[in-house]
């Protein structure tokens, strides 16, 4: 995938010749990039640029870590990494073709709406996604905090985990008024020790009642029988002889309930999910605009092994949607790009609107080379811009974010799963 630059220069008796001008300084004659027009509608503006138009300019705040998303695709398609990309598609194309080949999309984005009316469609819908996709994160963070302490009961160590998955019924005496079955953990070194003395632990363990049930790296789970009356005496010795005795009473209904809810969790989990998922690839399009947004929303709620793989091999019509919002999300995106294009021109160049936009694919070895270039091409619009620190506030422009030069400029990377924020 492939670096942009969208940037735009005032039309000089025709925008063709200012395009023939890029061309003939960039490509024809050093190869510094592969350029193409970037076709903008005329947008409605007011004859004296008003606040509804400077406001535009601050719908969308490029912020990096807006890859994000796209990267978390690539966590859920974790067992096929490599065929993420060529599912990341702008209305059926790979992006670099959209971007080449940009139109603006007349229906979802009327022009004869004024700027400001534009930049609000996007921004509701961002809203509207925004509080949804809260509440879904809140539901799903209930529920997978409730399916994690019943998940620390069935991992660790036999000292703390669940041991209902473990014992069976025929392991307990069960019933007896005289006779229990209790359960202890033996470290590894120590199983001798154990079969040499459990019987001696107290005086009422019934002879040759010990039984290995479990054991993991560590230790061993022992199960032995002996006379109620007994108990508090044998924990005693057991405890003494580096024996630990689990609290544990068979129980079958309970292990049941406690299986049902674990089920029952984790089926929930996974619906909920599919939901977060569905709803961060629509929230793409509202936080490449702009929108106040916290990384550790995601990082709550996305990790790459999770219930992902369950959801890739099972729910194929989830990852066609997540294609299908992905391609509008990215769409939104560049048509952001657009308007702010157009936006800043009208401001910088003024009225009537007649600059020419153009996209830059760098060569990457001649980067350098052709800012230099670019800037003898239009430093006489502004000659103060190179030495503009890129962190300056300037009034108007909202630029504390965004490099500064003589033309409008605008990055657009492509790289969406190598991205580094």
């Amino acid at each position: 995938m492939a670096e942009f630059w969208l940037i735009s220069a005032p039309g000089e008796k025709t925008c063709q010749q200012t395009w023939d001008k890029l061309m003939v300084a960039t490509s024809r004659t050093n190869n510094l990039s592969t350029n193409n027009k970037f076709n903008i509608p005329d947008l409605k503006v007011r004859p004296q640029p008003s606040s509804g138009v400077t406001d535009t300019l601050g719908i969308e705040g490029v912020d990096s870590k807006g890859v994000k998303v796209a990267q978390y695709m690539a966590d859920v398609l974790e067992d096929s990494r490599d065929k993420v990309q060529e599912n990341l598609l702008a209305n059926g194309v790979d992006l670099v073709t959209y971007i080449t080949r940009f139109q603006w999309d007349m229906a979802k984005y009327p022009i004869k709406q004024s700027l400001k009316n534009i930049s609000e469609i996007i921004s509701k819908q961002g809203t509207q996604i925004d509080n949804d996709l809260k509440a879904r994160a809140s539901a799903y963070n209930n529920l997978k905090g409730n399916l994690q302490n019943l998940e620390r009961k069935n991992a660790g160590s036999l000292l703390t985990r669940s041991l209902a998955d473990i014992v069976k019924k025929e392991d307990f005496v069960l019933d007896s008024e005289y006779l229990i079955t209790m359960l202890v953990v033996v470290s590894k070194t120590n199983y001798t020790d154990w079969q040499k003395t459990y019987e001696t632990l107290s005086e009422m363990v019934v002879p040759r009642s010990t039984k290995l049930l479990f054991e993991d790296h560590d230790s061993g789970l022992f199960s032995v029988t002996l006379f109620r009356k007994a108990i508090d005496d044998f924990k005693h010795k057991a405890r003494e002889n580096k024996f630990t005795v689990r609290d544990f009473q068979y129980n079958e209904e309970e292990m049941k309930a406690d299986k049902e809810e674990m089920t029952r969790l984790s089926t929930d989990k996974k619906k909920q999910f599919v939901r977060l998922l569905l709803f961060c690839i629509s929230f793409f399009a509202h936080f490449m605009i702009g929108e106040n947004y916290r990384k550790e929303t995601f990082s709550l709620f996305f990790h790459p092994h999770s219930a992902c793989l369950h959801i890739h091999n099972k729910l194929g019509p989830l990852v066609r949607w997540l294609k299908v919002n992905f391609s509008e999300a990215f769409i939104a995106w560049i048509h952001i790009k657009a308007l702010r294009v157009f936006v800043e021109s009208v401001l910088r160049y003024g009225l009537p609107v007649n600059f020419q936009a153009m996209l830059l694919q760098p060569n990457k070895k001649n980067m350098k080379k052709l800012r230099e270039v670019l800037y003898d091409l239009y430093n006489y619009l502004d000659s103060s811009a190179a030495v503009i620190d890129a962190a300056m506030d300037i009034p108007g422009l909202n630029l504390s974010q965004q490099e500064y030069y003589p033309y409008v400029y605008y990055k657009i990377d492509c790289n969406l799963l190598d991205f580094k924020v």
